[in-house]
């Protein structure tokens, strides 16, 4: 492992994306301690854990997502979530609008600039709703919690509304989400890994120093008395964290080899003997994008309601979309497996694969080129990928149930869960998958001496 650290540091080119990457997300962690202008910090935490009193709630869930941004009511509290769910608008209507899908088959690079474009300002947009029902609840708690807004901004109103504070909290907060974005793509472009993807793990594993308190709290080793949570429920949970991790990489590796043959060719005078390979076919090609893409699906409709306030139909709905609910847990499951069966067809193509085989002489034993080559890659594909699906969902909500069985506190089943953890493992795979290829191209080999990684 040593040799492995030191070989990427004797790369100039890999040393420095690791740098800026490194820079980058440390800015990203400073951004999370600077609270809105006017908001008292510390008084807003002390209201957010009353506020969520140790159950399961979809405040809980964006806290854990935003590194504690969210309690704090920093300049980043909407975290990417915004710009998540900016991104899932464009791909479904890539998919449902031909004249975008013409666009980009026909020129990719200007379609994918167009569609970035787009999905910069839907950000922009939602973040803007996002941060004004943020700061209608947070002046609604002050109101009955006076000082968590400064008194010389909540008291500047024109005709009882206070405008100032809204102004300050909208521009504030989704300045900070542009900013997030921005920091994401540089990740991307120049740095290594996915930059949106590194932010949200960087946000969760924030939170582990407080989650290690937490078991500890519960656990209530200087008295006596039972604590909250039992060594019997500790280990349950310890059990839980590692068949996670081992079906995560499990999960996102596997892969089924369909046999390719190729026929004997004449390559100018000389005939070439066909040889013998074969097709991966990724058990979940969409790796643990479909969890990132469900939470956040689900969070953004459920944060509308939440900050709206109690009595009303949107506020009664939310509720049924609180993390931890029947509702949310079905919704979950299916957002999970249609989510993988949508970006597994956005990016598998098959008709691709099987033109490209054609012109290559290859064919699979038995089927024919052309057409059913194509028909069997898609029939294929989908069953693996319901598989694949299925179990990515079970593992996503198998903590949930446990936690509620076990009766475990929100904090720690989020970090343990399956949301939390999916995506920290899926990231660090395709991380190290991108550092392992980097270390190929110099012709080292790898970072790792055995189980090289074979991730998304």
């Amino acid at each position: 492992m040593i040799q492995g650290f030191l070989r990427i540091l004797s790369i100039p080119d890999l040393r420095s994306k690791i740098f800026f990457t490194l820079a980058m997300l440390v800015a990203c962690r400073i951004g999370a301690h600077i609270p809105v202008p006017g908001i008292n910090g510390d008084a807003a935490v002390d209201l957010f854990k009353y506020a969520t009193g140790g159950g399961q709630n979809l405040f809980q869930l964006m806290d854990v997502f935003s590194g504690g941004a969210f309690a704090h009511m920093t300049v980043i509290a909407l975290g990417v979530m915004p710009y998540i769910s900016a991104s899932i608008i464009m791909q479904l209507l890539v998919a449902l609008i031909p004249s975008l899908q013409r666009e980009i088959k026909e020129s990719p690079d200007l379609g994918r600039r167009k569609i970035s474009k787009y999905t910069r300002l839907f950000t922009v947009l939602l973040a803007f709703i996002q941060a004004g029902l943020f700061g209608k609840y947070t002046y609604q708690l002050n109101m009955t919690n006076p000082g968590i807004v400064v008194p010389q901004i909540a008291d500047v109103t024109i005709f009882g509304f206070p405008w100032l504070f809204y102004l300050i909290v909208m521009f504030t907060m989704t300045a900070g989400t542009v900013l997030l974005m921005w920091i994401g793509e540089q990740i991307s472009e120049k740095g290594i890994g996915n930059g949106i993807s590194l932010i949200i793990t960087v946000g969760i594993l924030s939170s582990l120093p407080s989650t290690i308190g937490s078991v500890i709290k519960q656990l209530n080793l200087d008295s006596q008395e039972p604590g909250q949570l039992t060594f019997s429920s500790l280990v349950v949970l310890l059990v839980v964290f590692v068949f996670i991790i081992i079906g995560t990489i499990l999960i996102i590796q596997g892969q089924r080899k369909i046999p390719l043959q190729y026929a004997r060719r004449i390559v100018g005078r000389h005939e070439v003997q066909g040889g013998n390979a074969y097709i991966p076919l990724k058990i979940n090609y969409a790796g643990v994008i479909p969890v990132i893409f469900a939470s956040s699906l689900l969070m953004f409709p459920a944060t509308l309601g939440q900050f709206v306030g109690q009595g009303t139909w949107i506020a009664s709905f939310a509720n049924l979309l609180s993390p931890g609910s029947w509702v949310y847990t079905l919704l979950y499951v299916l957002l999970i497996i249609f989510f993988t069966y949508f970006w597994t067809a956005t990016q598998f193509h098959p008709e691709q694969i099987a033109s490209d085989m054609k012109k290559n002489g290859a064919f699979i034993p038995g089927i024919r080129q052309g057409k059913p080559t194509q028909e069997f890659l898609e029939q294929t594909m989908n069953r693996i990928t319901f598989s694949g699906a299925l179990f990515l969902a079970l593992i996503a909500v198998m903590p949930t149930i446990i936690g509620n069985v076990l009766r475990v506190d929100a904090s720690i089943s989020y970090f343990f869960g399956g949301t939390s953890l999916l995506i920290l493992v899926g990231v660090v795979l395709d991380t190290t998958k991108q550092i392992e290829s980097h270390l190929l191209m110099k012709r080292y080999d790898g970072f790792m001496k055995r189980g090289k990684v074979t991730g998304r």
